[in-house]
């Protein structure tokens, strides 16, 4: 009898900021910041002092463990902040070596997702400015990451996506709200549709948000045409209700009174700045993540597979939401002074009241909305500011 255990990697971040004070942050593991370790010290062994020792100015860096415990990994911590300070500050030649920057380089996989609302992540600073060089570099804790299984063989359409095969295990590094997910798999890295990818517990996403029926008010960024029957088509620029934002990227959106899913990278919130993101970013944004229900040949390993809401089913609770709360979608709710006498009814300012035909004895019309009276000279003094009061005391006078 055997099992197989799988080992959390350890991701650590950097934040390195470049001469020209750009800053972009950086995804390595121990292993690799070691083997790059042993290469420093092969291309410059005098400074690693392996001819005479008295000459090493190169840092220590210990070997990863096999097993790392809670202790390990936070002395780690402590132990790269000064290793990355002491190697930056080591002479010209080393420092900025072909070696040192290839390591600290951004790589295609490095770079920000496809969204233009990405998670906030921990940080690491790692200046290579002659001016900064006094700083103290500050290394974050390492990442416990999740893992999953890939239930469908996936080609990459980009640079910045990976390839897998039904089967593997993938480590998750970032999951984005658009349906992209940053992985890791085997000595691959890159970004992945989160539809392709299934928990090993269990079905359910537990990260996944319950539906929330009062809705968010969201504007359309790009047009989209739907190409299934629970999907919305939208126009640029239309204002929409969020009332469900799913993992995959694909969120459930109200219009009216229709509901239907509506890709998340199309959509930014009302209220918020929306930031203008480089031409590289724009083209990488182009299409959706491919939708669970659009996937061939999917093979889970779980017997129940995830529950998922009907549109139908939707629909029919927006509608009892909106009704218990006394207004319909995309029009204005009325609120409990709307249902109240306005101070311009007042019985003593009854005499301003327009008569028409077809009015009741009370007052009240039949088959027309009620029009304002005209409020009485009375009525407009004792209502009116100060400021007023003392205008039109000036010109009767006059």
């Amino acid at each position: 009898m055997w099992r197989l255990e799988t080992r959390p990697l350890l991701v650590y971040m950097l934040m390195v900021k470049w001469n020209d004070l750009s800053e972009k942050l950086i995804y390595r593991g121990y292993p690799e910041i070691y083997t790059f370790h042993k290469s420093l010290k092969e291309m410059f062994p005098i400074e690693a002092g392996d001819i005479n020792k008295k000459d090493r100015i190169i840092p220590v860096l210990p070997a990863p463990k096999w097993l790392d415990n809670q202790k390990s990994t936070e002395t780690r911590q402590s132990t790269l902040a000064e290793y990355c300070s002491s190697l930056i500050n080591l002479p010209p030649k080393i420092s900025r070596s072909q070696l040192v920057r290839s390591l600290f380089k951004v790589r295609p996989e490095d770079e920000n997702p496809p969204a233009q609302h990405p998670l906030k992540r921990n940080e690491t600073f790692v200046v290579s400015n002659d001016k900064t060089r006094d700083n103290t570099s500050e290394i974050s804790g390492p990442i416990i990451l999740e893992s999953y299984r890939v239930i469908a063989d996936y080609s990459h359409t980009s640079k910045y996506e990976i390839t897998l095969h039904i089967g593997d295990l993938v480590e998750i590094v970032e999951k984005s709200p658009n349906g992209w997910w940053f992985c890791q798999c085997d000595t691959k890295r890159g970004w992945v549709p989160a539809s392709y990818l299934e928990p090993l517990d269990g079905p359910e996403e537990s990260e996944e948000a319950d539906p929330n029926y009062a809705g968010e008010l969201y504007i359309t960024t790009k047009a989209y045409k739907a190409a299934q029957d629970d999907e919305l088509t939208l126009e640029t620029g239309e204002t929409i209700e969020v009332i469900h934002k799913l993992l995959d990227g694909w969120w459930v959106v109200r219009k009216g009174e229709e509901t239907g899913h509506f890709p998340s990278m199309f959509l930014y919130r009302t209220g918020e700045k929306k930031e203008m993101v480089s031409e590289e970013l724009v083209m990488r944004r182009q299409t959706p993540p491919p939708r669970r229900s659009t996937i061939r040949n999917a093979q889970s390993i779980h017997s129940k597979g995830r529950q998922r809401i009907s549109q139908d089913t939707y629909r029919r609770n927006s509608r009892r939401f909106l009704q218990q709360k006394g207004g319909r979608p995309n029009q204005p709710r009325k609120t409990s002074k709307a249902s109240t006498q306005s101070p311009l009814q007042d019985w003593n300012n009854r005499d301003n009241m327009p008569k028409t035909a077809g009015s009741s004895p009370g007052g009240e019309l039949k088959g027309a909305p009620i029009i304002p009276p005209r409020p009485s000279p009375e009525l407009i003094m004792e209502r009116c500011t100060e400021n007023t009061r003392k205008k039109v005391s000036v010109r009767k006078s006059s």
